[in-house]
């Protein structure tokens, strides 16, 4: 039966990716996105003008409170995918009140909006970073997370924590999904692959921080997009998943994998480690198999090869900007 589901953030890389998955099954999709310029709005744009109309788009901003409650009053939704975040560890660093306006007010005002109106059911969109320096690996959602080492990553696991209380508190139905370096056609620019692409394409070096060897798991969009919408149709009392990739990437085999796509040579400049940035990161994916289904399918040297073919065809040059 079809539903209707906001999506925060929906105009943004994962969630205009959720938004088309739902589309695609006869969901009806509201679009809350402020378009804001933590990188070139006219990506967004050019994403949500994808969808032809067919979905609601409001644009605002998830810290007015007003808004969001008037959409909540009007909207009689079955569902919140809340994506809408300030993202990224690094420029957590600095600008960490802004980070704690949008990510944690922001996510309350969401919270409070479906408590007094509904619906019961929230998805929210959390992340591998609140693992911090975890030693224990592959991470688990049974992992003790209290030592975020960034803004960023205090942020989300702040998030998980209101989302327990409304849980806890008002009967929310609640899953918080920690996505693991999710990259795929229409990655944010500021991102490894996204990044290191561009400046392998155009003939710059890629910075490498500290001596190349931390791990990623990198987990393809199209995989994320499966443990959302699972998520938003079992509508779990209250549970946390971790979404991955349950592989883990050597960062200097990334670049030489991306330059091996593009047929170059790549030039490293080697840089100091950055404050914020984990040795690894490895997902335990066993609570999502069990209780999603979730099985993801495209292998980093296959999702590398998809994102550069989108790249060549329809990405948008970070050095033509």
């Amino acid at each position: 039966m079809s539903k209707k589901i906001l999506v925060t953030g929906g105009a943004g890389f994962i969630g205009s990716h959720v938004t088309q998955r739902l589309m695609s099954r006869g969901d009806r999709v509201t679009i809350l996105d402020d378009f804001n310029d933590f990188y070139d709005p006219a990506r967004k744009r050019a994403n949500v003008a994808a969808f032809d109309g067919n979905v609601e788009i409001i644009e605002a901003d998830i810290r007015d409170r007003e808004t969001i409650d008037s959409l909540f009053k009007r909207g009689s939704f079955d569902g919140v995918i809340h994506l809408a975040a300030r993202a990224g560890v690094r420029p957590s660093l600095a600008e960490p009140v802004l980070y704690e306006e949008v990510n944690c007010i922001g996510t309350l005002h969401l919270l409070e909006a479906a408590r007094h109106h509904g619906p019961a059911v929230f998805t929210f969109g959390s992340s591998s970073s609140v693992y911090g320096i975890n030693s224990k690996v592959p991470f688990s959602e049974d992992d003790v997370v209290n030592q975020p080492i960034s803004p960023y990553a205090t942020t989300k696991r702040t998030g998980e924590l209101l989302c327990f209380n409304y849980h806890h508190l008002y009967d929310l139905r609640v899953s918080c999904l920690r996505f693991f370096t999710v990259y795929g056609p229409a990655q944010r620019p500021e991102m490894a692959i996204h990044k290191f692409t561009d400046l392998l394409a155009n003939g710059r070096s890629v910075p490498l921080f500290g001596n190349g060897q931390s791990r990623r798991d990198y987990t393809y969009v199209d995989d994320i997009v499966d443990g959302v919408v699972a998520a938003l149709d079992l509508a779990p009392a209250f549970e946390i998943f971790n979404l991955g990739g349950a592989e883990t990437t050597r960062l200097g085999d990334l670049v030489n994998w991306i330059a091996e796509e593009l047929g170059v040579e790549p030039r490293i400049e080697r840089l100091p480690d950055q404050p914020g940035d984990v040795p690894i990161t490895y997902a335990d994916i066993s609570k999502a198999t069990r209780m999603l289904a979730y099985a993801p399918k495209v292998q980093i040297r296959q999702g590398l090869r998809q994102f550069i073919d989108w790249y060549r065809h329809k990405g948008l040059s970070i050095a033509a900007q």
